[in-house]
């Protein structure tokens, strides 16, 4: 498959493609008859079936046309449906799309594990609402992009995609029929599962939650690294400059040009993500009787859009990390040149400190005495917490020299990295 309108799209390899579909479509069939079909039906049959799908709505039909055609086995699709085929062959190509996906979640926490812990003390100027606020330091902010995509790996991995098997209108109904009891039904259905290596669920078929879930933590990775990119593409500006990338991009005009693509690419995908699982929430919500008119069919082709290009995404954003050039120097002078109106918020504290300091025991409210302080100390405010200091010990002033302001920098990034841990 090729898309020349999105770049990167090779990435995601045959995941999702038509021929990845009717791959999955034979295997649900083979997995409920007990017989492989792989045989009957292959790539070459793909043009044929693609037009015949618009007589009935949807690829099943004229499959099962054609495999019969080519002398199938007695039994075949006897008790199903069409949408329990179709919503079964798109699990299956969706599992696989989740682990690429969580093998690149892998490979970028590494990365970002590596790059908040060497970096934990690289001062650098922090941004509120894209203004100089106060110094923070550069793994300090690779923590909290770490902290998103731990956040994508814990949701994607919560996510269940089931078998889906319901018979005709959810009810298994034609199924009780064939095997002649609801228990032996059930373990009909429970046995196809594990052959595809399925988790069993009862039938959900106008119950889309399983394709709403998976779409929501696609897009909560697709968040997570449009976040990060957005940071790299600001600080691969020439004018500030304390990134750059390994592999950048030329122009077609401009031989000067060295642009961020892949962090360009990634920021696309994190702006297509959310309006492609809107379309799978509006298709859940306009679900209708025991299968419904449009609201399936607009399903297929968005889940695989957006399936496809969370996977490329996902590799796109390894490599960028994995690239990811960080510029100290460049980072100090530009903090450097901040200063000194970078340090207000330090300085305001610093001299709220001085100001208990120099007021006498006695005047000093008891909602800012030190409930452990011993005679001769107060408490005194050192940056964002209350700590016992000695009236010899003076806090530093506004006029002298600044120390590094980091608050609980190392407690937050040894938290990430904790996290990164886990399994």
């Amino acid at each position: 498959m090729s898309d020349l309108l999105w770049p990167g799209d090779a990435r995601s390899g045959d995941l999702c493609t038509d021929a990845a579909v009717l791959t999955a479509l034979l295997r649900v069939e083979s997995a409920w008859l007990g017989a492989d079909l792989s045989g009957l039906a292959g790539p070459d049959d793909l043009p044929a079936l693609a037009v015949r799908a618009e007589e009935g709505g949807n690829p099943v039909i004229p499959l099962l046309a054609l495999l019969r055609s080519r002398n199938a086995p007695d039994g075949l699709h006897r008790g199903l449906t069409s949408q329990d085929v179709l919503d079964t062959a798109l699990v299956l190509c969706l599992r696989e799309a989740a682990k690429r996906i969580r093998d690149d979640l892998a490979a970028q926490i590494a990365t970002l594990a590596e790059l908040a812990d060497r970096h934990r003390h690289t001062d650098m100027a922090g941004r509120t609402l894209t203004q100089h606020a106060i110094p923070i330091t550069f793994g300090l902010k690779v923590a909290g992009w770490l902290q998103g995509v731990l956040d994508a790996r814990d949701l994607l991995a919560a996510v269940d995609l089931p078998i889906q098997i319901g018979g005709a209108a959810g009810s298994l109904a034609a199924v009780v029929a064939i095997e002649g009891s609801p228990d032996l039904a059930v373990a009909r259905v429970a046995s196809t599962a594990a052959r595809l290596g399925l988790p069993l669920h009862q039938p959900w078929h106008t119950g889309r939650a399983p394709f709403t879930r998976f779409g929501d933590a696609l897009v909560t990775c697709t968040d997570a690294w449009g976040r990060i990119a957005n940071d790299v593409l600001t600080l691969t500006r020439p004018e500030i400059g304390e990134l750059s990338l390994a592999a950048v991009g030329g122009s077609s005009a401009m031989p000067n040009k060295r642009n961020p693509t892949l962090a360009v690419l990634v920021r696309r995908a994190a702006l297509a993500g959310p309006p492609l699982a809107a379309t799978l929430h509006t298709a859940a919500a306009s679900m209708v009787d025991e299968r419904a008119d449009g609201a399936w069919h607009v399903e297929w082709a968005t889940l695989r859009t957006l399936a496809r290009r969370t996977v490329a995404a996902g590799s796109q954003t390894a490599d960028m990390l994995a690239g990811l050039r960080v510029d100290e120097q460049r980072m100090a002078a530009t903090l450097a040149a901040a200063r000194p109106g970078i340090d207000a918020e330090q300085r305001k504290y610093a001299d709220a400190a001085a100001a208990l300091w120099t007021t006498e025991p006695s005047e000093l409210d008891s909602s800012v005495k030190s409930p452990s302080s011993s005679p001769g100390r107060v408490g005194a405010r050192d940056g964002n917490h209350l700590a016992d200091q000695d009236h010899d010990e003076p806090p530093t002033g506004g006029s002298a020299r600044q120390e590094p302001y980091r608050g609980a920098t190392d407690e937050i990034i040894d938290a990430a990295l904790a996290r990164a841990g886990e399994k």
